[in-house]
């Protein structure tokens, strides 16, 4: 016992590490384990697209297929003798399969993609193989077979898929190590791409969703790793205060975009009153909205904060050789392609084969029935001297085939009954065999054209099975969405400016704005200090705090106005700068960084205005002049960081706002980008014009419906917007249209009468449709008439549409344009017409944000030195443009 105590002693004085070797099957149990989910359960096969399980349905239902519904309980029954799992698996790999409406024939409730409802049970359910499937996917006699996990029965190593389903059924899986998820690709150009692989020529395609939507492919990178797809519901404004989506972003269902909205609503991110789900066979999500919310901010609001935008990281991974493959979508359509080539070849050359057999073997019969060879076998008595009487009477006639004759042969002969013989028809027997020749000549003409071969087959499919394929997913490019753009103001900022606290909790001191968690505040101290923060409960800032406001980030229309002591007892310096982008919880100085400075006069300007103010200066010793005014739109806009200039070495008492101001920010110019129907300030599509704030832009869509709108680039376009341009409000605008009431075409000119409402300028018959419309000033239309039987065609008429009718109302139905029958009216060039000019306001220079200014601006010795500056007029180009609404808030762009 003691020797086992000091032996414990030890032990715990000088550990010791015992290593345990792992040996034996626990060696390698992991790799077994890896190389098992990679290969027989996660990653399809880049041969025939098929994942183990989805081939052993495949080739079940090959075994069971009479042509009629089996129940899939049924197929999985048997698809249970290949595959070594339970059955659960196998029925949820088949109801994926079955929804893809490619390969399988459905039948029940096979569940819904776009609301999420799981299929029935599959006792329920039934299943048959689709005609595509027969067509493309099955063929024994060049499959390469295997024993099942039991060996009781074969299986296919791969099925002779010859078409690219893979890309067209996409496939995902998550394996040990690795992943792969393969995006769905359009039947139609999948086929078409095919075609242009298999011509030599370069093709592009891209994923097609079966739940629709809206998708930027623009960083897709090929579907190999590290690319990214933005997909989108379709949502559209149903009238002001409903929206309605009709399509779904991949990989959501109704259900979790809801739910998503909901949680979205209760954050306060968006504001929703109700939502009601009408989807069936077609997606119908109703969102109704507050009075007064702008729609066109929710549906952004709706991408931002929910499920209705949505990113897709897709990662090509394949299994080649019993190893995994990393490669992209164009190299998996043209390897497929090229598999499918040689399949057609391996195809071709089995079918020739086998009418060279059938040829060669009608000409030994009909060598051995025209020939009477089958009597010289009467006399012999053993079955070697039959065969040997058959070959040497066969002999002199068998020059002319194409290989020897067998012993095979012979005795398929010996095979041939009396009555056949007797009832022998060489003629019939010489088209038989004619017919075998044409069919081997074709086989070896398209044997000898393999591609045109391949190309036909690609154009049968596509025309068998194309119709009702088309694209589902519309390809576009998506602008991001600023997010505090368009959240919802849900909470209050309060501020308490003598300790120098902002915040949402403050409740008991001044109330600032509305504003929400993710924004930054903009914050102003006496001191001449400046810093950003984010929006939080409490934060403390700096003790006296002059404003205070929501930050916008990249804002260069709001304009502070600045004036201030430098130091103690130091000059007086005014500037205007804005305050684009800083870093966050950082504090800036717009003084010059001498103790003791202060502001003397601040205003944050949110369009550029320019007051003017009134200097008043203390008594003291011999100054003359103890007050004038300064303009501020004399004053440089430049960097924060800029000294200024000067306005006076003496004390100042104060200063007082004499004169608010007009902005000095010169029109703003907006785009529009049709590659995202969106408007913007960056130069991106084509000019609509330039804006000032009360502007509107005109909007006509092929309804026949106007309207004028705020120009704000959260604005949505519908598809069938056909006129947007800068609205002159007495800028007539002329219509031709059809009244479907009266059958006949009518001519208007009119004005917009109410601005921001929609109207609608065409009868509202549904029959009734918008011709041709026109913003021109002088607009010419033609009228091509419809020949009638009998009588020769009219000419073409030109109609001066200004001196056709005179301006009138929006809501009167027009002139009759003719009495004739009409083929097509067209829209000529208008004539000349000089637009009034329209009257440019000031411009103003601005110096870029950090440039400081030198000692150039401080050696003047008083105010004067600011007044005998000559007003500038330039402005900054890079400067967005807003304007003020009827609220006095600001626009931006």
């Amino acid at each position: 016992m003691i020797e086992d105590s000091d032996d414990l002693i030890n032990e715990q004085e000088e550990p010791k590490e015992t290593i345990t070797r792992v040996t034996g099957m626990y060696k390698d149990w992991f790799l077994d384990y890896a190389s098992y989910v990679i290969l027989e359960r996660a990653v399809p096969a880049i041969e025939d697209g098929f994942k183990p399980v989805q081939r052993r349905i495949m080739h079940s239902m090959k075994d069971l297929d009479d042509g009629r519904y089996n129940k899939v309980a049924n197929i999985v029954g048997h698809t249970m003798q290949y595959h070594p799992h339970g059955d659960a698996s196998i029925a949820d790999a088949m109801v994926q399969i079955g929804q893809k409406d490619l390969l399988i024939d459905t039948q029940g409730n096979w569940g819904n993609i776009l609301t999420g409802d799981s299929a029935a049970a599959s006792r329920y359910i039934e299943a048959r193989l689709s005609k595509f499937a027969l067509d493309v996917v099955y063929n024994p006699k060049i499959t390469e077979w295997q024993a099942s996990y039991d060996g009781r029965r074969k299986e296919p190593v791969n099925l002779p898929v010859m078409f690219p389903l893979l890309l067209a059924q996409g496939g995902e899986g998550i394996a040990v190590g690795l992943s792969t998820k393969i995006l769905p690709h359009n039947f139609i150009e999948l086929i078409d791409a095919s075609i242009k692989h298999l011509q030599g020529k370069r093709f592009t395609i891209l994923p097609d969703f079966p739940t629709g939507g809206v998708a930027d492919f623009s960083n897709y990178n090929d579907g190999l790793r590290g690319g990214r797809v933005r997909v989108r519901a379709k949502v559209s404004q149903l009238d002001k205060n409903t929206l309605v989506i009709t399509e779904l972003p991949y990989g959501t269902t109704t259900s979790s975009l809801i739910d998503s909205i909901l949680k979205a609503n209760e954050k306060g991110k968006i504001k929703v009153k109700k939502i009601e789900d009408n989807t069936a066979a077609e997606v119908e999500i109703l969102i109704h909205l507050p009075s007064g919310l702008s729609p066109d901010k929710t549906i952004d609001a709706l991408f931002a904060f929910t499920s209705c935008e949505s990113s897709i990281s897709p990662l090509g991974c394949v299994i080649e050789d019993n190893k995994p493959l990393f490669i992209g979508v164009t190299e998996m359509l043209r390897r497929s392609t090229d598999n499918t080539v040689q399949l057609l070849k391996q195809e071709l050359e089995i079918r020739l084969g086998e009418f060279e057999e059938q040829w060669h073997f009608a000409s030994l019969e009909r060598i051995f029935i025209e020939n009477r060879i089958y009597r010289d076998i009467e006399e012999e008595e053993t079955w070697e001297g039959v065969i040997s009487a058959i070959d040497k009477g066969l002999q002199p006639h068998i020059k002319h085939l194409k290989r020897p004759v067998t012993e095979d042969d012979i005795v398929r002969l010996t095979e041939i009954r009396i009555k056949r013989i007797s009832k022998f028809d060489i003629d019939k027997a010489q088209q038989k065999i004619d017919a075998l020749e044409e069919e081997i000549a074709k086989i070896k003409h398209h044997l000898a054209n393999l591609i045109e071969y391949a190309i036909a087959y690609f154009t049968r499919l596509k025309k068998e099975y194309g119709p009702g394929r088309e694209r589902k997913t519309e390809i576009r490019t998506f602008d991001d969405v600023d997010a505090t753009k368009v959240v919802i103001r849900n909470t209050k900022l309060y501020v308490n400016r003598e300790e120098g606290f902002v915040g949402t909790s403050l409740r008991k001191d001044e109330y600032v704005c509305d504003c929400s968690d993710i924004d930054d505040i903009i914050v102003f101290t006496r001191e001449g200090k400046m810093m950003i923060t984010k929006v939080d409960a409490k934060t403390f800032i700096g003790k006296d705090i002059i404003h205070v406001a929501v930050f916008k980030k990249k804002d260069k229309r709001t304009i502070y106005n600045f004036i201030y002591r430098d130091g103690k007892g130091g000059p007086s310096y005014i500037k205007r700068f804005a305050v684009t982008g800083v870093t966050r919880d950082k504090e800036y100085d717009l003084t010059n960084g001498n103790k003791a400075s202060t502001t003397l006069y601040f205003s944050a300007n949110p369009n550029g205005e320019a007051e003017v103010v009134t200097i008043l200066l203390r008594q003291a010793g011999s100054i003359k002049k103890l007050k004038w005014d300064i303009d501020f739109a004399d004053i440089l806009i430049k960097g924060r960081v800029s000294k200024g200039n000067l306005v006076t070495k003496y004390p100042v008492k104060k200063v007082e706002l004499k004169e608010k101001g007009v902005s000095t920010l010169k029109p703003r110019k907006i785009w529009f980008d049709d590659a995202v129907q969106r408007l913007n300030v960056d130069g991106r599509g084509e000019l609509v014009g330039e804006f000032r704030g009360e502007d509107k832009i005109l909007v006509i869509n092929q309804k026949g419906i106007a309207k004028t709108i705020t120009p704000e680039i959260t604005t949505h376009f519908d598809d069938d917007m056909i006129v947007m341009e800068k609205w002159i409000p007495k800028k007539p605008i002329s219509a031709i249209y059809y009244n479907g009431e009266k059958e006949m075409f009518y001519v208007k000119r009119f004005l917009i009468e109410n601005e921001g409402k929609e109207e609608l300028f065409i009868s509202d018959h549904p029959n009734s449709r918008l011709e041709i419309v026109s913003t021109d000033w002088r607009p010419i239309a033609e009228i091509e008439f419809t020949k009638e039987r009998g009588k020769d065609r009219k000419d073409n008429l030109e109609v001066n549409l200004e001196e056709f009718i005179a301006v009138k109302g929006i809501t009167a139905i027009g002139n009759q344009l003719t009495k004739e029958k009409v083929n097509q009216i067209n829209l000529l060039d208008p004539l000349p017409y000089e637009a009034p000019e329209q009257v440019q306001a000031d411009e103003l220079e601005v110096v870029e944000e950090e440039e400081i200014n030198t000692s150039n601006e401080s050696n003047t010795d008083d105010a004067e030195s600011v007044k005998k500056q000559p007003p500038k007029s330039s402005h900054d180009d890079d400067l967005p443009t807003g304007g003020l609404d009827d609220k006095g808030q600001i626009t931006l762009f």
